[in-house]
């Protein structure tokens, strides 16, 4: 798939939160931070964990299994064990829609 497509609403990921959506098969973990919404893969690197079930800290997600962080905005880990960043794709919002571009590399 290419481009950005529609994952949801903006008002499924409320500030501070972290929400789970399936494209093309792939699970992304959506944040919002402030109002700003990213997007990265839902598998932390150090164990495979879903991010999408971590918690929100300032502008990182943590793992919820061994509280690995990872900076949403670059992927890089900030906390370990995890010492390899994450993918992280675009997000634009258009109104209340939230649209992540999944393209390969």
């Amino acid at each position: 798939m290419a481009g950005f497509v529609k994952i949801g609403k903006a008002a499924d990921v409320p500030v501070g939160q972290v929400r789970v959506f399936e494209v093309d098969g792939k699970g992304i973990a959506v944040a919002n931070v402030g109002g700003s919404y990213y997007a990265i893969d839902n598998v932390c690197t150090h164990d495979g964990g879903p991010l999408g079930e971590g918690i929100v800290v300032n502008d990182q997600v943590e793992c919820p299994r061994h509280g690995a962080r990872f900076d949403v905005r670059t992927g890089r880990p900030k906390a370990l064990p995890a010492v390899m960043p994450v993918r992280t794709y675009p997000v634009e919002v258009d109104g209340e829609e939230i649209r992540v571009d999944v393209s390969p590399f």
